[in-house]
């Protein structure tokens, strides 16, 4: 059957990931119209129990990116990452080292909230993947601060523990941008004794746009 007949019976035909990624990407777009594509966005279950999408925050064309794992219970409410407890712990630590949140893009790999803010699936996170891929592009940032595990492994296609990642300045990606593996604010709050451990991690940030 070709492609015609199966759209006129409404059959919806399966593309391989890698295809529907060239497939975004073709498209001209901005993080307007991106945003706008990913706020109508029905391709995983989450879709049904979010409030909204939570697209990213902060200077669009700044030369450091931010990326989490998924919005939770405030970020779904608010529609904006990063804005608990777990959010006002990243302001400080920005702070500490120079920055303020509008210096600065913050993200997520999901953009829908997983109920009661479990782990994302690897199913999700590959429906997703395609949006985050797009955004970074737009973006053109010099530096992408992985931010946890999830976001680490996803950026980097491993499974290596994080502890054996952070403080190396590493690349990802066909462009080889440089990126950097720190702990997720979240995590930093049920383990203080690891926030010097982030800070040094976001000096060496520093040094590296200071040095781009």
């Amino acid at each position: 059957m070709n492609d015609e007949y199966l759209t006129k019976l409404g059959i919806q035909q399966w593309v391989p990931r890698c295809q529907q990624a060239e497939q975004a990407t073709a498209q001209p777009v901005d993080l307007t119209s991106l945003e706008a594509r990913v706020a109508a966005c029905q391709q995983c279950e989450l879709h049904k129990s979010r409030t909204q999408t939570v697209f990213g925050v902060g200077n669009p064309n700044a030369d450091i990116v931010f990326v989490g794992e998924a919005p939770g219970a405030n970020e779904d409410r608010l529609g904006e990452p990063f804005v608990g407890r777990a959010g006002q712990l990243l302001t400080k630590m920005l702070a500490a080292i120079g920055f303020e949140r509008q210096d600065v893009y913050i993200c997520n790999v999901l953009k829908c909230r997983p109920p009661h803010n479990r782990d994302p699936s690897k199913a999700e996170v590959a429906q997703c993947t395609p949006y985050l891929e797009e955004q970074l592009q737009l973006m053109d940032a010099k530096l992408v601060v992985a931010l946890g595990r999830v976001a680490a492994h996803y950026l980097l296609g491993v499974e290596t523990p994080l502890s054996r990642l952070r403080g190396q300045r590493l690349q990802f990606g066909q462009s080889q941008r440089d990126l950097l593996v720190t702990y997720h604010p979240a995590y930093l709050l049920r383990n203080p004794k690891d926030k010097s451990k982030s800070f040094s991690d976001l000096e060496l940030a520093k040094k590296i746009l200071e040095t781009a």
